[in-house]
Parts: C-alpha cells; sequence; structure tokens
C-alpha cells in the first residue's frame, strides 16, 4: 500500500472515530463478546491472517531483489542470474496478487458473514422487543444500527485485524532489512516520520470535528425531508402554506454542508501536498546519502536501490500502526453501540413450559382478573441514544389500570365507554398482550396469558385500531401478513366480507397493486375495510375493536360496520365503542373512568341509574340515538352477536 493511499485512509478513520465521550464501557467484555460472534469463522480468520502475513514478506522481498539486480548490472554480473532474478520477481509479484485478491475474498467473506450475523441477532431482537420500546424510539437512530454501527463493527475484522497483523510483519522485516543494509541511513530516515504522522492526526482531528458537524446537519436534512416528503408531512405544509420556509431552512443546512465540505476539500488538498513533499524529502535523503556512501565505496548501488524501495514500503505500515489505535476504537465503538441494543431485554417472553391457547375451536372466553397496570419506565424498554436526547425521561411507573374485573364469555360481547385517556386502549393492549400486566391475571380458557405461548395468543386474539396500519407493498402482502399459506380464493373471500372485493377487483393490478405508505393511495373507509379484511383471514377467536370507525365519515362508517359485523359474528369480542348502535349490541357495557370500571351493565338498566354512562350518553351518544330514531338503522354487529 503506498503512503499516499494509507494517508488517505488514516484521514477517513480519523474523520469517523469517536469522540472521548464515546469511549468507553467495559472493553474486555465487548471483547469477549465479540470473540462470539467470530467464532463461526475462525477456520477462515486463520486462513485470513496466514495470507496477509505472506503478503507483508512477499512485500519486503521484492526490493531486496530489485537491489541484486541493480548490483550485478553495475558489475557486470552473469545474464542469465539477472534474467533469473527477474523472473523471481515476476513469481513474487503474481504470488503477492493472488495472496491479495485471496485475503479480499476471505476478507469480504468474513466481513459480510459478521454482517449477516450481527443484522440478524439485531434484527430478531428488535422484533421482541414490546410496543413501549417503539413508541419512543426514534426510527432512523434503530436503522442506523443495522446499517452503519454494523458495518463499523465488520471493519474490525475486514480491515483493522488484517491491517495490524501485515503492517507489523511489513515494519519488522523492512526495518530489519533497512537497519542490516545501513543503520545510518535507516535512522536519518526515522526522523521524518514525526513531521509526517503528528500534523497527519491533528489534521484527522479538525477533519473529525468538520466530519461531525457536516454529519449533524446531514441528518437534520435528512429528518426534514423524511418528514416532509411523507403524506401526511406533505399535506400538513401545503395547509399551512409554508413551502418557502421550508425551502430556506433546508437551504440553510444545505449551504453550511456545502461550506464545509469546501474545507475539507481544501485540508485534504494541503495535507497531501504537505505529504508528497515529506516523501520526496525522504527519497531525496536516501538518494543523498545513499548515493554519498556508494561513490565512497561504503554501500552498493544496490543497496541504494534497496533502500529507496523499503523506505516508501516502511512509511504506509508505519503510519496505519500510528492511526491502529483510532481504528481499533472506532470498531469497539460500533460493536458496543450494537450490543448495547441486544442488551435490552424484551418485557414479554415465553416460559419455558408455556403452552397454546386451550381448545380455541371450542370458543375462547377472556377473564380480567383484579389487574392493575403501569407503563414501564423509559430505562426498562428504550436507549437515550436511540431516542437521541441526553437523558432518558425518568417518568414511569405510574399505575394506570387498578383493580380491573372483566368476564367476557366464549361468544359474548362486552362494550368499554368512558373518557377519553381512561384506560379503555390499554385494557385492550393488555388483552392481547402487548404487555404483561403488573398485577392480577388476564386469562383465555382459564390459562394466564403469560403461561400461554405468544404466538398462539396473537394468533387466538385479532385488534382492529383506528389507524389500522399498511405497508407500503401490494394488498396481497398485506393481507397475507396475516396467513402467510392464504390461497387467492381466501385472500377474496376475506375481500368480500369486508365489503372491499369490488374495488380491488377495478384496482389497475388487482391484488398486485401497491397501497402506498402507510396505505394512502386508499380511503380512510378503505384502509380500515382492509385490515378488517386482514383480520379475517387471520380467524382469530376474540376480536377486539379500538374504536374501528372513530375518524370515518357517515358512508364509510356504514361499509366499515358491515365489514365489522362480519368480522364479529361468532366471536368472543372486546369493543370500545363510540358509537350507541354498537353499545346496544352489547351483552355487556362497563364504564371505564381513570383506570377504574365505575359502571356495568346493559343499556337500559345503566342508563336508568343515571350515573356517569347516563352522562356519557347525554353528551356522546344522544344525537347517536337520534338517527337512529330517524331511521339510520346502521349496526356496527349483528343483534345478539
Amino acid at each position: 500500500m503506498s503512503m499516499q493511499s494509507v494517508a488517505w485512509d488514516m484521514m477517513y478513520k480519523s474523520s469517523s472515530a469517536p469522540s472521548n465521550k464515546q469511549l468507553r464501557g467495559d472493553r474486555r467484555s465487548t471483547l469477549r463478546r465479540i470473540m462470539t460472534f467470530a467464532r463461526p469463522h475462525r477456520l477462515r480468520i486463520v486462513v485470513f491472517l496466514a495470507l496477509s502475513v505472506c503478503t507483508a514478506v512477499l512485500t519486503v522481498v521484492t526490493p531486496v531483489l530489485a537491489g541484486r539486480v541493480v548490483n550485478l548490472i553495475s558489475g557486470h554480473g552473469s545474464g542469465g542470474t539477472i534474467v533469473g532474478l527477474a523472473v523471481l520477481i515476476a513469481v513474487i509479484a503474481v504470488a503477492e496478487a493472488a495472496a491479495g485478491i485471496g485475503t479480499r475474498w476471505l476478507s469480504a467473506n468474513i466481513g459480510e458473514g459478521l454482517i449477516l450475523d450481527l443484522r440478524r441477532a439485531v434484527f430478531d431482537h428488535v422484533q421482541r422487543m414490546p410496543v413501549a420500546f417503539f413508541t419512543r424510539t426514534r426510527t432512523g437512530a434503530l436503522v442506523s444500527r443495522l446499517n452503519n454501527d454494523v458495518i463499523g463493527a465488520q471493519r474490525a475484522f475486514s480491515d483493522t485485524l488484517s491491517g495490524v497483523v501485515s503492517n507489523v510483519v511489513t515494519l519488522i522485516l523492512t526495518l530489519g532489512v533497512m537497519i542490516a543494509i545501513s543503520w545510518q541511513i535507516t535512522v536519518l530516515a526515522l526522523i521524518l516520520l514525526p513531521v509526517f504522522v503528528i500534523p497527519a492526526r491533528r489534521l484527522g482531528r479538525r477533519m473529525a470535528a468538520l466530519s461531525r458537524e457536516a454529519a449533524e446537519y446531514n441528518a437534520r436534512m435528512s429528518t426534514q425531508m423524511t418528514e416532509r416528503f411523507s403524506a401526511p408531512g406533505a399535506t400538513l405544509i401545503k395547509l399551512f402554506g409554508r413551502p418557502e420556509q421550508e425551502s430556506s431552512e433546508f437551504a440553510d443546512r444545505a449551504d453550511r454542508v456545502r461550506d464545509i465540505g469546501v474545507r475539507r476539500a481544501m485540508l485534504q488538498a494541503v495535507f497531501m501536498t504537505a505529504l508528497t513533499l515529506v516523501s520526496a524529502l525522504a527519497l531525496a535523503l536516501v538518494y543523498g546519502l545513499g548515493g554519498w556512501l556508494a561513490v565512497h565505496q561504503h554501500l552498493s548501488a544496490g543497496a541504494v536501490v534497496a533502500l529507496a524501495l523499503l523506505l516508501t514500503r516502511m512509511y504506509a505500515p508505519l503510519t496505519a500502526l500510528a492511526n491502529a489505535r483510532v481504528e481499533i476504537m472506532s470498531a469497539l465503538v460500533s460493536f458496543e453501540r450494537v450490543f448495547e441494543v441486544l442488551d435490552l431485554e424484551p418485557l414479554i417472553v415465553d416460559k419455558p413450559d408455556a403452552v397454546p391457547v386451550p381448545h380455541p375451536e371450542r370458543g375462547v372466553s377472556v377473564r380480567f382478573d383484579d389487574v392493575s397496570f403501569a407503563y414501564p419506565a423509559a430505562d426498562k424498554v428504550s436507549l437515550a441514544s436511540l431516542e437521541e436526547v441526553a437523558h432518558l425521561d425518568n417518568r414511569g411507573g405510574k399505575t394506570v389500570l387498578h383493580d380491573i374485573d372483566l368476564d367476557v364469555p366464549a361468544g359474548g360481547m362486552v362494550a368499554l365507554v368512558g373518557s377519553s385517556g381512561a384506560g379503555k386502549s390499554t385494557i385492550a393492549s393488555l388483552a392481547t398482550r402487548l404487555y404483561d400486566v403488573d398485577s392480577g391475571a388476564i386469562r383465555l380458557n382459564g390459562v394466564d396469558l403469560r403461561d400461554l405461548t405468544a404466538t398462539t395468543v396473537h394468533r387466538t386474539v385479532g385488534l382492529v385500531t383506528q389507524d389500522g396500519h399498511l405497508f407500503h407493498d401490494t394488498v396481497r402482502a398485506n393481507l397475507v401478513l396475516a396467513q402467510p399459506e392464504a390461497s387467492d380464493e381466501e385472500i377474496w373471500e376475506a375481500l368480500r366480507r369486508a365489503r372491499l372485493d369490488d374495488l380491488v377487483a377495478s384496482l389497475p393490478e388487482g391484488l398486485d397493486t401497491v397501497v402506498g405508505e402507510r396505505g394512502y393511495r386508499l380511503s380512510g373507509g378503505e384502509r380500515q375495510r382492509l385490515t378488517i379484511a386482514r383480520l379475517l383471514l387471520a380467524k382469530p377467536s376474540v376480536v377486539i375493536l379500538d374504536e374501528a370507525t372513530a375518524h370515518l365519515d357517515s358512508t364509510s362508517e356504514a361499509a366499515v360496520a358491515e365489514a365489522l359485523g362480519e368480522a364479529l359474528a361468532g366471536r368472543t369480542s372486546i369493543v370500545i365503542a363510540h358509537r350507541l348502535s354498537t353499545i346496544r349490541a352489547a351483552d355487556q357495557i362497563a364504564v371505564v373512568e381513570d383506570g377504574h370500571i365505575v359502571e356495568r351493565g346493559d343499556h337500559p338498566t345503566l342508563l336508568a341509574k343515571g350515573g356517569r354512562y347516563a352522562q356519557l350518553y347525554r353528551t356522546q351518544f344522544a344525537d347517536d340515538d337520534d338517527r337512529v330514531a330517524g331511521g339510520d338503522q346502521t349496526q356496527c354487529c349483528p343483534a345478539g352477536a
């Protein structure tokens, strides 16, 4: 590797190196964990290191042979010997090239294999994290762990490991040969090393500061583009008439990045010019002093040539090794950031003896038995670095549900009503085991959720929220998420029951039509019916509706209500309701306030009591009752469901 290429690499590593605040943690523990990921690749690593050593040896042999050729030429040696040495140099060059290709192949395999292992480990671990983790974490910061930090960790094996080994071997051999040829010239050549290394490291720190500043502005631009270029973000900007101000803010950040880019380019140009000058001075020293010694018969001409060639191969490993600590610490920080995510313990894990939901084909009852719950504090589910804050919010642990008792028999329906923030959606989250209760128990067919496998719980209990989420994928892909092996006939049947088959059939690509980010190519009612079709395809025994028609117009609501009727028919259901028609169909109504169930009963009974339900009826449901009385008979579910 040439001095210039090593210098460029050094500047890059220095500019991307972590700050001192990042360089902390138990390095010994980190190294042990790294070894667990490296163990499956140990055979390739050994071969990789052996080839790196061979390459280093071959690097030193060539200048020595070149010096012998020069001596033979100047001493009128045998032509056959000269040709033989030239052939040997050529063979060594071919061997060095082959070893280089071999080390690159092994490096790529080890590095990419490590990336695969780390990404799979992080991805699988993140999937097991609770919903609270995702509500707090910035998606971009989490994705960065899977991309930038994993790749940074991979460099420890593909670049740093081989670089340190080969550079140490090259340096030892080169210095040994140079000292054997002329220790005086070797010492003088080493004197120039600080002239090169010290400015390079100082410049690297300046480059690092500029790089961090540029990264910050680039991140802000990326955040602005991500938020403003999404469908709801673009709509919001247009509605409030802020395109010019947004453009101005973006331009200011882009201008700053441009200015930083110019400064970095000039620093690099100055550095490379100085490097070329130092390299030329070092070679001038070798040729000047070596030539003088050769003229006075103290050194051969071939030795001068060998020293000059060896010098060019000595500065590269010296420079790289001078920067090795930065490279190693950068790699360790990347590993630590990956392990930081892996060290977050999932709050919900299956017990070793967990069992499936018993006899779901006979119907499933749901029982809340004296349930209390508090959302977990931030330090239990998140990281400050993933939230991009200096310190985690230490609030949390406040009980939001108190002593909830609720019994939903198989095939029965319970409606939950109450003020916003009373705890209704929290009850729905607990029933689907998105969180575990703090005290009490939730039972399916008499078995505690915590004693059941999470997979069968999620197959048994289906949830439809007021904001049904769709991926930027095809209609088919969004549906088969519920049942990957579903046939086209089953998909179309689910769409028919969700009152969406005609619409999908009219789309340009039918089931293969892409619905857009979060399904924004569809109307609100169409998105909601598509999520209901997905639920129908999953065929859960228990259905929970969390205000599934809350934000729809009357026409869309009527279509969704029909689809919900199909979803609830014959199933155990818990409905968080905001429409009187839904409540009237329920076997029991539970009124939730401040995390307590304050009233329960059917509609006439609760209305006659004149309590909290009667107040809610007068403020929220009276208009709905008038519409029903006037002829609007929209039902969320069939009578008696």
